[in-house]
């Protein structure tokens, strides 16, 4: 199977969970997928996030040595929201290296400060940074500064989830 030529066949959920599955946890296919995500034109780029995202809900851990790339890809200038959307989204349920939680505060952070983002991008944001701030407490306070600021602007889902994200970093 041509990754590439797969990948571009159709975009739907069904073809994105057919090449997850067909990629599993192999580490090769997987960096090939990678290779599609960060170098790839934002069709091919969009498409291997959202395969990428279902590769993770099965296989977690295959998403850890490319976390620093991911990252690096997502928070770049002209990013595709799918791409950002679908690496945070991730994120969410890894445990994320110590090595990795600055760069991956730091991202989160500006998509909570941009109002360009969409609003599950800062959901999930936030969500995230709840998880590194069980490791790092002392985030506790300027993640609750961030949320609560958005609190007042912020649409229902925000508004959802900034509530759960107070409540858990009062703990």
């Amino acid at each position: 199977m041509s990754l590439e030529s797969e990948i571009l066949k159709e975009n739907s959920k069904h073809q994105a969970v057919k090449v997850a599955r067909w990629i599993g946890n192999d580490a090769q296919r997987f960096a090939e997928l990678m290779r599609l995500l960060l170098a790839g034109e934002d069709r091919i780029a969009l498409r291997c996030a959202w395969i990428m995202s279902h590769c993770a809900d099965q296989y977690p851990e295959i998403i850890v040595p490319w976390i620093s790339k991911l990252v690096r890809r997502a928070g770049e200038k002209g990013a595709h929201q799918a791409v950002q959307r679908n690496v945070v989204r991730v994120l969410q349920f890894i445990d994320i290296p110590r090595k990795h939680q600055g760069k991956v505060a730091i991202l989160c952070f500006d998509f909570l400060q941009n109002l360009k983002i969409p609003i599950a991008v800062k959901a999930f944001s936030m969500t995230v940074l709840v998880n590194i701030a069980k490791n790092e407490p002392d985030l506790k306070h300027e993640i609750a500064l961030v949320v609560e600021q958005m609190l007042p602007y912020g649409s229902a889902g925000i508004q959802s989830r900034a509530k759960k994200v107070l409540k858990q970093l009062a703990k």
